[in-house]
């Protein structure tokens, strides 16, 4: 999308090893983050922390994510703050499979155990429902649709099926998975902002490199044509609240590219990037951490979703090239 400003960008590689740790200054933002992690985070995100910003291993994040596995190869106890309870869900094992890939780790028998779940789960379409409605399912966020025989869905399809294309798993389930997606993400119109996060998830690694560029060319433009996007965050007043969310919700140009290697990060100008991120470091709370910017339906997947989105933030943040301290 050359008349945005920003060039086309190549497929996101597997992630880097974090770098060497050093001593923050205890007013910088990495400092007051870190703070707020052992203050309130769980301890996968603590893991996670140590991990990305302090040197960690990947062998401990590991040991934390596998207490929320479960024997059919999926994951559950609330991962997903939003989903209570032990059964497990595609959402959850999407969150693993975030976890997994951000150390190094989704591949050989963790993605296989994955992909046999995943299999299990997967509608007659060959892709995954957001919430598998059960008996034993635990309680769930009122804006997580819970129906009796759920359709397949891109939120959940595609993020799971790019991280998998991403870390070159093969699995049978892929295939028809892979073409779900294609298709959704090729036939979106009037789309919601979650909805396009999740085909840019899958388009920034899918293997037709081509046809993905056609395809994120064309989201782009829909952004931009509908106002899916706050390109000015000092006039939040301009931008209507997104479809389907509510009044003070926005989407920001940093959350459809949170690396500048996605194909999102086409779709917005120098400039327009810039304001976005100084948005997202202008967010950090006095208590070290980022708020979650969504409905609050009770205490603790509030605060256990804090803990993930501190750590995005400041990942997106470096990712960008903006000074942590």
């Amino acid at each position: 999308m050359a008349e945005t400003g920003a060039s086309a960008l190549p497929a996101i590689p597997p992630p880097a090893t974090p770098c060497t740790p050093r001593t923050p200054d205890s007013r910088s933002p990495l400092a007051r983050a870190e703070r707020f992690v052992w203050l309130n985070a769980r301890v996968l995100e603590q893991r996670l922390f140590a991990y990305h910003f302090r040197g960690g291993d990947p062998g401990p994040v590991e040991t934390a994510l596998d207490a929320y596995r479960n024997e059919d190869g999926g994951y559950g106890h609330a991962l997903d703050p939003d989903l209570r309870g032990p059964v497990s869900q595609p959402l959850h094992t999407a969150r693993a499979l975030c976890v997994l890939d951000a150390v190094g780790r989704c591949g050989g028998q963790r993605a296989e155990r994955v992909c046999r779940y995943l299999t299990s789960a997967s509608t007659a379409d060959g892709a995954l429902p957001l919430v598998r409605a059960g008996g034993e399912a635990g309680p769930v966020a009122p804006f997580l649709p819970v129906v009796a025989d759920p359709p397949g869905e891109l939120l959940a399809t595609g993020p799971v099926v790019g991280l998998l294309h991403r870390n070159e798993v093969w699995h049978a389930w892929l295939f028809r998975a892979t073409d779900f997606c294609w298709q959704a993400a090729e036939s979106l119109e009037s789309s919601r902002p979650d909805e396009i996060e999740a085909a840019v998830a899958f388009l920034d690694t899918a293997p037709d490199r081509p046809r993905a560029q056609a395809a994120a060319d064309r989201l782009g433009r829909l952004v931009r044509e509908r106002r899916l996007a706050v390109l000015d965050p000092d006039d939040l007043g301009a931008s209507p609240a997104s479809p389907g969310h509510a009044r003070g919700e926005h989407r920001f140009p940093h959350e459809y590219a949170r690396d500048p290697r996605s194909l999102a990060r086409a779709w917005f100008t120098d400039a327009e990037m810039a304001r976005s991120l100084d948005f997202l470091a202008a967010e950090q709370e006095d208590d070290g951490g980022w708020p979650v910017r969504r409905p609050r339906w009770a205490p603790a997947p509030v605060l256990e979703t804090r803990g993930r989105v501190t750590i995005e933030a400041l990942r997106t943040l470096r990712a960008h090239g903006r000074p942590l301290g």
